[in-house]
């Protein structure tokens, strides 16, 4: 099975050259103009059957095998994020203000050398593959506008993988866990109007101020007085906007934030919860309220069979891998809208290399990553399509 790390290696001057092209060149989420051509072109010069367009500028490709069987779909995402690059490397960002600071470069890159690699096993393969190159994942809805354009039809798609470089893990270490792994993602505006005045008569006034207080601190208590303790959510206020000045209450005050989870019906008692402590607590201190409640993605959930074979593959293409099977992060990832309608795995792949001062946060403006993440992101992503290409799939299969 190492022939698929050493295959990697082989390739890894291609999908370097290919990563930090896309890194000089970032771009926005539904605005991918640039990376989804070459994309379309890399993948009609291998021969296979691209279209492109969908979800504005996604890309579909199709790899046939020579036996028949199941459809394996396997997502990389391309869009960059709206940071100003503090990196000084030779392949920085070219375009101000725009930045690559999530590892999706990486993702586009490897999605490219597995192509190339499958496309060279194309008389083993039972079954089809199809590449989904995604615009937007950054919160915007980019794999839920491609699943509505289609995806997962026309051939429907029986399993699917994806991965993400992993810069909070070194690399060498591999995150496969069954079940939930990322979380329910929910943002939240609610804007709260009373009846201004002057800071020493506040009796004259509805204060806005005060409501917001108290309504902070009911819902930081869902949480710790609703949901199960061995179970996990977020609830975070992250922005307190109102007033201008030391001695006038202001007439009204804007909160922001964001709730997370992972299992469905905690998300709906929490979601549940939330809306009607807004409700009550701005009725209680009689200020109006506007509560823009808004669902970003669902939560991302391996399922246990294809994760268990991705599980027992990992040591026999990169031997010296460290395997974690408990690992969850309460970050979102749009892939949940291809995983709630078919089974697969999402797969985080460790890309940090502190010794050479590549361990920054992602979203952060010197985040960059250890490239021998490539070559395992790549020999992985190619064993763990043919693995689940092979006669008498997971689920019974051809």
């Amino acid at each position: 099975m190492n022939q698929y790390l050493s295959e990697a290696n082989k390739m890894f001057n291609y999908t370097q050259e290919k990563r930090r092209d896309f890194h000089r060149h970032p771009e926005l989420g539904f605005q991918e103009v640039r990376t989804s051509k070459i994309v379309a072109e890399e993948l009609n010069a291998i021969g296979l059957d691209v279209t492109t367009g969908v979800a504005k500028t996604g890309v579909i490709a199709m790899l046939e095998g020579t036996n028949p069987g199941p459809v394996v779909l396997i997502r990389f995402d391309m869009d960059a994020l709206p940071i100003q690059e503090e990196n000084e490397v030779d392949y920085v960002s070219s375009n101000p203000g725009v930045m690559h600071a999530c590892g999706h470069d990486g993702h586009t890159a490897i999605g490219l050398t597995v192509a190339k690699l499958l496309s060279t096993y194309r008389d083993q393969i039972h079954g089809s593959v199809k590449f989904m190159f995604q615009p937007a994942e950054e919160g915007l809805g980019g794999a839920e506008q491609m699943v509505n354009e289609g995806v997962l039809e026309n051939p429907k798609v029986d399993y699917a993988l994806a991965m993400h470089l992993w810069n909070d893990k070194p690399v060498g270490w591999f995150g496969i866990t069954t079940g939930s792994v990322m979380a329910a993602s929910e943002t939240f505006v609610i804007k709260l109007t009373g009846k201004g005045g002057h800071g020493a008569a506040p009796h004259l006034t509805i204060d806005p101020v005060l409501a917001a207080a108290n309504l902070i601190t009911s819902v930081q208590g869902i949480v710790s007085r609703n949901v199960d303790p061995q179970d996990t959510a977020v609830v975070s206020v992250t922005v307190v906007r109102g007033g201008d000045t030391f001695n006038v209450i202001p007439s009204r005050v804007e909160l922001q934030g964001t709730i997370r989870t992972f299992d469905p019906q905690t998300r709906k008692m929490v979601l549940d919860r939330f809306t009607k402590i807004v409700e009550s607590t701005s009725e209680a201190f009689g200020c109006e309220v506007d509560l823009d409640l808004k669902s970003i993605t669902p939560a991302v959930i391996n399922d246990i069979k294809v994760c268990q074979k991705v599980q027992d593959l990992i040591n026999r293409v990169i031997p010296d891998a460290v395997l974690d099977v408990n690992d969850r992060t309460m970050g979102s990832e749009d892939m949940a809208f291809v995983l709630e309608k078919v089974p697969g795995c999402f797969i985080f792949v460790g890309s940090s290399n502190s010794k050479k001062g590549l361990d920054y946060s992602h979203h952060h403006p010197r985040f960059d990553f250890d490239e021998q993440g490539l070559i395992y992101g790549s020999a992985l992503m190619t064993a763990a399509t043919l693995d689940l290409l092979k006669p008498n799939s997971v689920y019974g299969g051809d």
